[in-house]
């Protein structure tokens, strides 16, 4: 019951989403625990905003280094900041502690860098990383202008790389956005894995909110939950 969570984008939502699902695995009397392989972006090199958010929505205490493996401070693509530094990004560590999550937490919900195929490595990208840690795929698409192709790009590149998607989360960036419900109608239409739910545009999110739109029992095939909220439950916001 261990997720990957990507995006089709960088600034998608991917972490509000990652802690909405922790906080309803939790809500389920789950042991849940979030982990970020590679964060870039560590100011002063403490810990990252991600990191703590995914710390605070889990409700299994792990080491810092277990939850999040490797820090740069560089805010750039995890290679180029790990090239800076003179660190290569090594999978097999980053597996060592999966492992150890995994024996602590009956979900662990893995958040990836930026998109699926963001280079971690001079040759070795996040889908090879889902590839080694053997993750279903949870895919974040945040719904604005240009969420059709990006959405659907990154839903082949999953399928390419023999990845499996679980289901896929649409997330509302714009809010005066033209024809949203129409765009998302479009991706449901296109992507054969299942919609867990539609995320209304929130200027301050908060992640318990927002596991009340996500329907997790879609992950174990059941049928759609009536009382999970839908975008049209927000239009008032």
């Amino acid at each position: 019951m261990s997720y990957f969570v990507t995006g089709t984008d960088t600034g998608v939502g991917k972490t509000l989403i990652s802690c909405a699902l922790l906080h309803g695995f939790a809500a389920q009397g789950k042991r849940v625990v979030g982990m970020k392989p590679v964060a870039a972006g560590c100011a002063d090199g403490g810990q990252h905003e991600d990191v703590g958010q995914l710390r605070a929505a889990s409700n299994v205490l792990a080491s810092h280094g277990q939850i999040n493996p490797y820090c740069f401070a560089q805010a750039v693509a995890p290679h180029l900041a790990a090239q800076f530094v003179g660190v290569s990004i090594n999978f097999e560590r980053i597996a060592e502690s999966f492992s150890e999550l995994s024996g602590q937490a009956d979900v662990v919900i893995v958040e990836g860098a930026g998109g699926l195929l963001v280079p971690l490595s001079g040759n070795q990208d996040s889908a090879d990383l889902v590839m080694r840690m053997n993750l279903p795929v949870i895919l974040v698409a945040g719904i604005r202008l240009g969420c059709l192709n990006h959405a659907l790009l990154t839903v082949e590149a999953i399928a390419t790389r023999g990845l499996t998607l679980a289901g896929w989360v649409a997330n509302v960036l714009d809010e005066h956005m033209a024809m949203r419900e129409a765009n998302i109608a479009a991706l449901q239409q296109r992507i054969s894995a299942p919609l867990l739910g539609v995320v209304p545009y929130q200027a301050q999110p908060d992640a318990r909110a927002v596991a009340e739109c996500l329907d997790l029992g879609l992950l174990e095939g059941r049928t759609p939950d009536p009382q999970i909220k839908t975008v049209a439950d927000f239009e008032s916001i």
